[in-house]
């Protein structure tokens, strides 16, 4: 029997991606009977399927978000495991992305089909670090699909923050940071360089750095900004969301000065806009270098690219002589608002 192309069993549908022979998809954008997913972002992780598989992780991050809406059915697959759906078989395998991230891949009749979810290349302290996978189909995303996006390396941003503390030390560093990941792995960039003061979050932040410490993320001294006077910020760095920024809120801090945490914030006209004062360029997904790497490491010959700039990258595998087509799917972002 000759091996399948990958598109004759696995297609772009107005619900994501769907495998026909397993009868799931990946990351739908809706709800569906069964669904594969990859990591804990809500534009990845949606409420109301009614079954889901996903890595220990992701589901305790989505039960923690959604409550019953997690799921009718949620099945947990370590890392490295394989569970039989249909007539294909999945295994999840680290993406580098956040805690409990993964690639989906997927075997079937011979065919190998790895959906990337989000992911990104360099260490992270906060998750298990991406593992290139061999295979047929290669679907990635391209959040940061251009050549102009090369992240610095992330000890040059937290440098960047300690030396503005220590240049001021009557002002607050209040730094933005999306709840799920970049927050955490702020926290542990930080204890990385050498900071070992406590770090002050703001209480939409508290919930799910504590699930970070349920899964061994040591993260070290942490204090909730409620009930504080002013004084008791002055030197400190406040981490909070990224639209607090612009709230209320901040008039309980001294002198705030403003930071963003974003592979955005390579864009000076994006910083600007924000009333960035300290833009710090970590991000949580792979830049240009790190795509084409990848695309390298696990050798498929079709690629596909399921958002952010995807005609860039389609471009440069089609150079290379890859079949490549974006899929244009919509309801994805860079990271949570």
């Amino acid at each position: 029997m000759p091996i399948p192309e990958p598109q004759s069993w696995i297609r772009a549908t107005p619900s994501g991606l769907y495998c026909e022979p397993g009868g799931f998809h990946i990351d739908p954008v809706q709800p569906v009977e069964r669904a594969v997913i990859t990591h804990g972002h809500s534009d990845h992780a949606r409420p109301g399927h009614r079954r889901v598989l996903a890595t220990p992780e992701t589901i305790a991050i989505m039960r923690q978000r959604y409550g019953e809406g997690a799921g009718g059915s949620l099945q947990v697959a370590g890392y490295g495991g394989t569970v039989s759906i249909g007539d294909v078989s999945v295994s999840l395998v680290p993406a580098g992305h956040i805690l409990g991230s993964a690639q989906a891949v997927i075997d079937y009749r011979g065919s190998r089909v790895v959906v990337s979810g989000d992911y990104k290349r360099r260490p992270d302290p906060t998750c298990v670090g991406f593992e290139p996978q061999r295979c047929d189909l290669f679907i990635t995303e391209a959040t940061f699909g251009l050549p102009v996006f090369r992240h610095p390396p992330d000890s040059h941003e937290i440098e960047k923050l300690l030396h503005s503390v220590r240049l001021y030390p009557e002002r607050c560093h209040l730094v933005g940071v999306y709840a799920l990941g970049k927050c955490q792995r702020l926290i542990a960039l930080l204890r990385a360089a050498g900071y070992d003061e406590p770090i002050y979050l703001h209480g939409a932040l508290i919930g799910l750095t504590e699930l970070y410490d349920s899964f061994g993320i040591a993260l070290g001294p942490l204090l909730p900004c409620a009930g504080l006077t002013q004084d008791a910020f002055k030197g400190r760095i406040v981490l909070a969301p990224p639209a607090a920024l612009a709230d209320r809120w901040t008039r309980r801090l001294p002198d705030p000065v403003a930071a963003l945490a974003s592979g955005w914030m390579r864009v000076k006209q994006r910083a600007k806009a924000r009333g960035v004062e300290l833009p710090l360029v970590i991000s949580d997904h792979a830049d240009w270098d790190e795509l084409t790497q990848t695309l390298d490491d696990v050798g498929a010959e079709e690629i596909w690219v399921t958002h952010g700039r995807e005609e860039a990258l389609v471009h440069h595998a089609t150079m290379r002589g890859l079949r490549a087509r974006a899929l244009a799917l919509t309801g994805f972002g860079e990271e949570e608002e």
